[in-house]
């Protein structure tokens, strides 16, 4: 906590109005990360932008996400997963991979309000995005991720949307 503090400049009870461990201050980053993550496409859904726009811009973020992975948030979010017992950080997981998967789920939804695709096992597809990004994460983790590996996750990806086209 001393880090954080003389990083930011404010006191130690300051801080500690609004936190009690660096768990809290962690959790919050990432709250703050998930909710900016997506706030441009949330707002390109509302605002009813075509369908191939939002989802490319969407495919196209997450590339250079794991283009350029060296010091991610991600890297220290599964550290931090993976340090601490299951039970304790289960429904903070589980928050997060709802809001992920609200968000590819919003995404798709587009594309069938706009009569670009069928509404057709879109639950399904929304979770097929993210067990295959978070993969390829997981793999830019370990560095065994390459570009051409990445481009032909994103190809079947694009497949799978473009089978249910109408």
């Amino acid at each position: 906590m001393q880090d954080i503090i003389d990083e930011c400049g404010i006191s130690r009870g300051g801080i500690y109005i609004y936190f009690s461990s660096v768990d809290e201050v962690f959790m919050e980053v990432l709250k703050q990360r998930n909710k900016e993550r997506f706030a441009d496409i949330n707002k390109s859904i509302h605002d009813g932008e075509p369908f191939e726009a939002v989802l490319g811009s969407y495919m196209n973020r997450q590339k250079q996400r794991l283009v350029n992975f060296e010091n991610s948030l991600f890297r220290a979010y599964c550290e931090y997963i993976f340090s601490k017992p299951k039970v304790a950080v289960q429904a903070f997981r589980d928050t997060q991979l709802s809001q992920l998967r609200s968000s590819v789920t919003s995404i798709l939804m587009l594309g069938v309000h706009q009569n670009v695709i069928k509404d057709e096992n879109i639950e399904r597809l929304a979770n097929h995005f993210i067990v295959t990004i978070d993969g390829l994460s997981v793999l830019a983790l370990s560095y065994a991720l390459s570009q051409k590996i990445i481009d032909d996750q994103f190809a079947v990806l694009s497949e799978m949307v473009d089978e249910i086209k109408i």
